[in-house]
């Protein structure tokens, strides 16, 4: 039953937080020059995200062991790794250190297991069934150390009206695999114009010119990205 109106503020369950990477004009320096976008993440916001969720040393798990990934793992002396599907189980590799560079702390980390696991959904032509995220979400949690991050890219298109949200979606499935819902960073893939055109009065003898909406949607320009923990954090245990 709903809470009545005179429950107070602070019992009320908090939203998770909401990060913002917005798209520049005038790219920095990236790990590595010539280094492809990670679906649409700039190679600069993606070292950040890394940087963000890891400390020095510590291992981070590319599941499309995307080279963007790696890159930016090795160059922020963190150690790369991949998933390697055995007969019986799932279980990680790490990467050995290049000659460029050589990351000491693999050596150190003997069967470990992964702090920030990077995603994106959907895989292939499976869709965005909850039951399949799930069982997914469930077989790559026990690779996550405790208070390890998985931060999923959604690559799908817009849901058709009627349909549930993709993020509500992913959501939903990494409950149910037992993940905490910690953040979502919506990223800005193109730098947004001062004045956006397709808000402007369209004549009737104007040309469709594309600006306004595709096939009837308007046009996407970010990607959704969530981020799930194995832990709560003391703070949201304080909000729950």
């Amino acid at each position: 039953m709903p809470k009545p109106s005179s429950t107070a503020p602070g019992d009320r369950p908090q939203p998770a937080p909401v990060g913002l990477l917005l798209a520049r004009t005038r790219f920095p320096r990236t790990p590595q020059t010539g280094m492809p976008d990670w679906h649409g993440l700039s190679p600069s916001h993606l070292a950040y995200l890394i940087r963000r969720y890891t400390r020095v040393g510590e291992v981070v798990l590319d599941l499309d062991a995307h080279p963007a990934a790696i890159a930016a793992t090795a160059y922020l002396d963190r150690v790369p790794a991949r998933l390697v599907t055995g007969r019986h189980r799932l279980h990680v590799r790490l990467l050995p250190p290049t000659p460029d560079r050589p990351t000491r702390h693999a050596m150190r980390r003997p069967g470990a297991r992964v702090d920030l696991m990077l995603a994106t959904l959907p895989k292939g032509e499976q869709g965005l069934a909850r039951d399949g995220i799930a069982t997914a979400m469930t077989a790559w949690r026990p690779l996550l150390r405790p208070g390890g991050f998985l931060l999923v890219g959604l690559t799908a298109s817009q849901p058709q009206p009627g349909e549930f949200s993709h993020r509500a979606t992913v959501i939903a499935a990494a409950r149910t695999a037992g993940l905490f819902y910690h953040q979502h960073i919506p990223a800005v893939l193109v730098p947004l114009p001062e004045h956006e055109p397709r808000t402007a009065p369209e004549h009737p003898d104007e040309a469709d010119d594309g600006r306004r909406l595709l096939a009837g949607r308007h046009l996407p320009t970010f990607r959704d990205l969530l981020v799930f923990a194995t832990t709560a954090t003391g703070e949201e245990n304080a909000r729950a």
